[in-house]
């Protein structure tokens, strides 16, 4: 095993960048589109790189409350974003998209973190940080499909509790098919950061399987709870 991961120079880190830049121009030529694929690269590269030097400075303070606040940024943040696919009722659907990730993620992190990994202090920045971006994360886009979808159906005519079991379906498709798909197909990204670092794969592989299971709950919990909460307002 290696001692630890291989420093990426900026120069080689650009070179990243020429086969999305490739995707850009393929959209573009076809779609005549590109501009906001264009600005969402632009925006990864600020946010983690901002966040880089963020994160250190959280994991030294070692306080609670910064983690807290953190953790509603967080909740905030993806539960606005995961209402993208339907803009013209975002506003009045912001607290179903907050209750529903704080609820099913805010579980699964709480289960992994507090029970699983039994972490000491509870609040530890390095763990339940990045643990919660990817809950949050795969909380967000199973509320964002189940809801573009369930108002796909509901436009058509279709009943309410049918839109609502088509659009839990299609909210769980992404997790399923990663389950199907792990170590077969991909070797997802704690895993392989794990493996990279120098941690013996069997150890990788047991931090995997929590993190797929910590995913599949938040996914199906949060997406539950948001289309329960959206049946329940269309009565």
């Amino acid at each position: 095993m290696t001692e630890g991961p291989q420093l990426i120079g900026l120069g080689s880190l650009l070179l990243a960048f020429l086969p999305a830049i490739a995707v850009v121009v393929i959209l573009y030529r076809w779609t005549r589109e590109g501009p906001e694929s264009i600005y969402a690269l632009a925006r990864m590269l600020g946010q983690l790189l901002i966040i880089g030097y963020f994160l250190s400075f959280i994991f030294e303070s070692e306080s609670g409350w910064i983690v807290l606040a953190v953790l509603l940024v967080m909740v905030l943040v993806s539960s606005w974003i995961a209402l993208r696919t339907v803009k013209l009722e975002r506003r009045s659907l912001l607290w179903i998209s907050v209750l529903s990730i704080m609820t099913g993620g805010g579980l699964s992190l709480a289960v992994v973190s507090q029970i699983v990994l039994n972490l000491d202090p509870f609040y530890s920045a390095q763990y339940v940080i990045p643990l919660a971006g990817m809950v949050f994360a795969n909380a967000m886009n199973s509320i964002s499909i189940s809801a573009e979808r369930f108002q796909s159906e509901r436009s058509r005519g279709g009943e309410l509790h049918r839109a609502r079991e088509l659009a839990y379906r299609a909210a769980l498709i992404p997790i399923t098919n990663s389950l199907f798909a792990v170590g077969l197909v991909s070797f997802p990204g704690m895993m392989t950061g794990q493996i990279i670092s120098g941690v013996d794969p069997l150890i990788a592989a047991r931090y995997q399987i929590m993190v797929m299971c910590m995913l599949f709950s938040s996914s199906g919990l949060s997406a539950a709870c948001f289309l329960a909460l959206l049946t329940r307002r269309n009565r």
